[in-house]
């Protein structure tokens, strides 16, 4: 089983998926930094305003004059930056929730298209972390990253051209100083990202375990082994926690060496500035390098100059969370799926003839699911598909439900599998594997899954057809009474009888049955099978089941060997 969780770091690929994912949204982003870059602006002006407000206060000239002469110019600065902020932040939100909800649809696509061979992607827990939790994981990358390593590039370039015009010492310290934040980020930013896969994998690993035990409730309270499994989910939800602390404690790290870093350089700013103006420095005695307005400007600027480098530090866990995203979010999306666009939508108005020349199956990681086989279906025919475990006889059901890429050739009626519509041509299939798909909506909600235009008739009759109707009566609000997770209330027997009303509720003259008596006694495996047997009458039916004894009201059985062998064909 493979697990889609990321295994390995590569961030190459993460970053060019990544800027895949954002394309849509540039124009957004553009904007964003554009209204960035006017805060920066605004702010360089205000703090010149400022500068030049105080010189003259200490120059002796009316600061009142001043103040009421520049004060239009300082609200305006003041109005308009968290205006400016809000806007900008606005449009990232929008950017990172179009571009998540893309995503999202695009993954429940995927696992459509895939439909019962997601198995093989791993849990249903895993699945549901990727497509919820990871996916969220994008949003401080788009929000706040993606922008601030922009930010962190242009405003201390602005800051140092204004700085260089009053002291271009001061802004060769500057750009001197301000290599060590982004060497540190990078250094401590590495070992976050190597956490944060770990993170990634560990809550994967996590939600399968707990959805896991959540399914088997009902076992585990009948077998009195509730405590074991409620110290196994404390066990592995500390160790989950142990390890969101590591990650929180890297992350925190780099903020403070950030910091430290930020401090001294601004520290040995200051202090240049600071004998300068005492007329002190070793190779200036007496003089004054730069005016009190130019300095004063300098000190108010120097932050600013390093806090976008801070900022970008602070968001870089983002980024090693999104790369980590990335990986386990492509991997599913890259997952080979059956063609379908542009393909011939071909509607089953009759039971339909299979032929499969050389029908071979590969698995993601290269092992053969199914050997090349070759056999003939006629139309009304009922197949029993035999073999042994491994042989791939769910596998063949998969490529004949459209759900998995296949090698060779299939036909449906004498038309090739390449050239249909698989989603269109599954509406006139009718599939049943182990554990029927019931959700915990009511019974005839349930049944309304497969025909939504049914009305109460319709449901009346087939369940009188498979012989539920007098269980339904009973029920103290009949058909309208909620089943819980995944049917339980409901016996084994009870929940495929409901299974099969679903599909004759639905035009489909070509059942695909995939072990449909696995987990039941052997009276209640009889009667169902009697029933399918009733009902598939006129049908074609491709059944798998290892019990040939109830079958043997297929017409012939088509025995798969084992991988490495040649399959065969037994009539």
């Amino acid at each position: 089983m493979v697990s889609i969780v990321p295994t390995q770091a590569n961030p190459p690929k993460s970053r060019l998926v990544l800027q895949t994912w954002l394309q849509p949204q540039r124009p957004r982003l553009r904007l964003a930094y554009a209204l960035a870059i006017g805060q920066g602006v605004l702010l360089v002006l205000q703090n010149g305003l400022l500068a030049w407000l105080f010189a003259g206060w200490l120059n002796g000239q009316p600061v009142l004059s001043h103040l009421i002469q520049i004060l239009p110019y300082l609200l305006l600065c003041w109005a308009a930056r968290p205006w400016l902020e809000y806007i900008k932040n606005q449009q990232l939100a929008q950017a990172s929730i179009a571009i998540r909800a893309n995503l999202r649809l695009k993954l429940i696509q995927t696992l459509a298209d895939l439909g019962e061979a997601r198995r093989h992607l791993g849990h249903d827990g895993a699945l549901s972390s990727l497509i919820l939790d990871q996916v969220d994981a994008l949003d401080g990358y788009i929000v706040h990253y993606v922008i601030q390593q922009k930010i962190a590039v242009m405003m201390p370039l602005l800051i140092v051209v204004v700085t260089a015009c009053y002291s271009p010492l001061a802004a060769i310290l500057l750009l001197l100083t301000a290599p060590l934040v982004p060497v540190f980020m990078i250094l401590v930013g590495e070992a976050a990202a190597r956490k944060s896969r770990a993170q990634f994998a560990a809550l994967a690993r996590l939600s399968g375990r707990f959805l896991d035990l959540l399914r088997g409730l009902a076992t585990l309270r009948r077998l009195g082994a509730l405590n074991q499994a409620q110290e196994a989910v404390d066990q592995a939800t500390q160790q989950y926690r142990r390890r969101t602390m590591q990650v929180l404690k890297l992350a925190f790290l780099s903020t403070a060496i950030l910091e430290l870093f930020s401090a001294l350089a601004i520290a040995l700013v200051a202090v240049y500035l600071g004998l300068g103006l005492l007329g002190v420095l070793p190779w200036n005695m007496g003089m004054v390098p730069v005016p009190y307005q130019g300095a004063l400007l300098i000190l108010l600027l120097a932050p600013e100059f390093y806090a976008p480098l801070r900022q970008l530090g602070a968001d870089y866990h983002a980024k090693a969370s999104a790369e980590a995203a990335a990986d386990a979010i492509n991997q599913l999306l890259t997952t080979p799926t059956p063609h379908k666009e542009g393909s011939l939508d071909y509607r089953l108005q009759h039971a339909p003839a299979i032929e499969a020349d050389q029908l071979g199956m590969m698995a993601l990681g290269g092992r053969m699911r199914l050997a090349p086989v070759s056999f003939k279906v006629a139309a009304g025919e009922r197949i029993l598909l035999s073999g042994r475990s491994g042989s791939g006889k769910s596998s063949l059901l998969q490529a004949l439900l459209g759900f998995a890429p296949f090698t060779g050739r299939l036909y449906l009626d004498h038309l090739s599998y390449q050239k249909l519509n698989s989603a269109f041509v599954r509406q006139f299939m009718a599939y049943l594997a182990q554990t029927p798909p019931l959700l915990p909506l009511t019974i005839a909600e349930n049944l309304r899954l497969a025909q939504p235009q049914a009305t109460d008739q319709e449901l009346y009759a087939v369940l009188m057809q498979v012989g539920l109707w007098p269980l339904v009566a009973a029920l103290p609000h009949t058909w309208h009474t909620s089943l819980a997770e995944r049917g339980i209330g409901l016996s084994g027997g009870q929940l495929q009888r409901l299974a099969l009303a679903q599909m004759l509720l639905r035009p489909a003259p070509l059942w695909l049955l995939d072990e449909p008596t696995a987990h039941l006694d052997a009276k209640t495996a009889k009667d169902v099978m009697r029933l399918i047997e009733r009902l598939s009458r006129g049908k074609t039916v491709i059944l798998v089941c290892h019990d040939h004894d109830l079958a043997d009201w297929t017409d012939r059985t088509i025995t798969l060997t084992a991988i490495e062998d040649k399959p065969d064909e037994t009539c």
